[in-house]
């Protein structure tokens, strides 16, 4: 695909703000937010009674803490004791950092209860998960559909890792090793804790509406991604664009401007029936930029977008429609209806 480089003209102070019409008022909905600091009762561990620290961690939350030493720290029975005795010892710094950028979660609580708010106005049925946060080792994200993420989601429970939030600025996050093994600084850059709620949020939408597109042509993956983030925005409208898309908010008015020479370059150079798992992975995988366009002012994953833009123009032409029924629909369809063809 050739090169091609787009005029970059608009400020950010402008696509800053966000048209609120249409959000609806969620604030009579009640739910229940329970946050449990599960990384304080870890590290409150007297690493020199260690079977009663988690007997106690255990009977306090038996389903996280299972998931915190099996799944996280790695560990199995015979190197239990000695293993949490170690991480401990070995943490000590770590977490000393987590409190002070998390003294309290006051904050992200508020947050998340406005967001289940809007999960509950769209999907009243959905069951809300107990919210946890952990501290777990930096060698290491967890796995989803989308990519590797710093939390995790299990039936009842939603699991946050505060040592991937301590802000892009910390210093692990910019070790070679991390770099080159954990995450590179296009994505450590968001390490921050303002996207702990759209990080988390993704993973509830992925709970709802798995995309399990992966072999399908190009345009439907980008289509069936968009629609994920379609929901996302249905469940944090006033949250920036560049929060819940991962973008800088550079890359964002890039796209804003230039979206139909975008969409041109893309009919034009590529096969979007494509099935090619190369020719899929430079559009829809991370990157510092998408190969092709501007190094510059590119995001790296410009398919999800594009594919969000489609989604808006078809719901635009069919208002009536209800989050969950565009949800169910066929990308393809999606795609002849929304005749999609930006200026």
């Amino acid at each position: 695909m050739k090169k091609i480089y787009f005029v970059f003209l608009v400020s950010a102070t402008f696509f800053a703000c966000k048209d609120e019409k249409g959000v609806p008022d969620v604030s009579d909905i009640k739910v229940d937010i329970k946050l449990q600091r599960f990384d304080k009762d870890f590290f409150s561990i007297d690493s020199n009674n260690i079977s009663a620290g988690l007997d106690k961690l255990n009977s306090k939350n038996p389903l996280l803490t299972t998931i915190f030493l099996q799944n996280v720290l790695g560990l199995d029975s015979s190197s239990l004791f000695p293993g949490v005795k170690n991480f401990l010892r070995l943490s000590g710094r770590l977490y000393d950092t987590i409190n002070q950028v998390f003294p309290n979660t006051a904050a992200i609580e508020k947050q998340f209860k406005k967001a289940f708010q809007y999960i509950k106005y769209y999907f009243p049925e959905y069951t809300l998960p107990l919210i946890a946060t952990v501290a777990g080792p930096v060698d290491a994200m967890a796995q989803s559909v989308n990519g590797p993420t710093p939390n995790f989601l299990r039936p009842g429970l939603l699991g946050i890792s505060l040592q991937f939030y301590l802000g892009k600025n910390f210093s692990v996050y910019n070790d070679p090793f991390f770099i080159e093994n954990v995450a590179p600084q296009y994505r450590s850059r968001r390490f921050s804790k303002e996207y702990i709620i759209a990080d988390a949020m993704m993973l509830v939408v992925d709970d709802m509406y798995p995309d399990n597109s992966g072999s399908l042509p190009l345009i439907e993956q980008m289509i069936e991604k968009g629609k994920q983030w379609y929901l996302l925005d249905k469940f944090l409208p006033t949250t920036p664009d560049s929060i819940k898309t991962g973008y800088t908010q550079e890359q964002l008015n890039w796209c804003r401007e230039n979206e139909g020479l975008i969409w041109s370059e893309l009919i034009k150079n590529e096969d979007l029936n494509s099935i090619n798992p190369t020719v899929v992975q430079t559009y829809i995988g991370e990157g510092p930029f998408t190969q092709g366009f501007s190094p510059e002012y590119s995001p790296g994953n410009i398919g999800p977008w594009i594919g969000w833009q489609i989604i808006k123009k078809f719901v635009s032409k069919n208002p009536s429609l209800k989050p969950e029924e565009i949800m169910k629909m066929n990308a393809r369809k999606i795609l002849e209806e929304a005749k999609y063809k930006p200026k």
